[in-house]
């Protein structure tokens, strides 16, 4: 009998769970569409954007990592983000809005506590760091995986706050609301993660 590496089963399943998150996603949608420049479509739109990088780590950190716990840490991340993708690109399709649109990344946020419309994503990791994870291995790839995500995350409920701050749908709350309550647990994890192999955050 053929058996199918964990690896393959987490790809399958992350697909699948995107499929369906992304049909409830559309039945979840019960407001009037939002406009290109609204700070719901920003949302979807920059928050896919941050999750994308999060579901490439934590399957770098499920296929690559000899440590139980952080590959079904990252395994975790994977699957629940891709998920969540699923969803705000199902927003933006039943908005008749494109997935990327004319406003400038983070320009949605530049209300929120004084955040610059063009700055960077909050806790996003440079394509340096990104390349030394890729080939980072033992320790040194679990310390990276767990800074970068932990960093990550704390960046990620900051968006969730600034979409909690300023929209009013109902569906768009509740989603950032759901992230920011599954990071914040995250956090727990990843920082054991780190106290557990001698590390410190970034």
């Amino acid at each position: 009998m053929n058996r199918r590496s964990p690896h393959l089963v987490l790809v399958a399943l992350a697909i699948l769970l995107g499929a369906l998150a992304g049909g409830v996603g559309g039945w979840l949608l019960a407001q009037d569409g939002h406009d290109d420049a609204s700070v719901e479509a920003g949302f979807a739109r920059d928050m896919s954007s941050h999750h994308a990088q999060a579901v490439e780590m934590g399957m770098l950190a499920h296929g690559r990592s000899a440590d139980a716990e952080v590959r079904t840490l990252g395994g975790d991340i994977a699957l629940t983000q891709h998920g969540q993708i699923g969803i705000m690109q199902t927003w933006l399709r039943d908005w008749d809005l494109l997935p990327t649109g004319e406003q400038r990344p983070m320009a949605w946020m530049a209300s929120h506590e004084g955040h610059a419309a063009d700055g960077p994503m909050p806790g996003m990791a440079s394509q340096e760091e990104l390349a030394r994870l890729r080939t980072a291995t033992g320790r040194d790839f679990d310390v990276l995986f767990g800074q970068l995500m932990l960093r990550h995350h704390l960046g990620g409920i900051a968006m969730a706050d600034a979409a909690l701050a300023q929209s009013d749908d109902e569906d768009v709350r509740w989603l950032a609301e759901s992230m920011k309550s599954g990071q914040q647990s995250e956090l727990g994890a990843l920082t054991q993660l780190l106290d557990r192999k001698g590390a410190k955050p970034l």
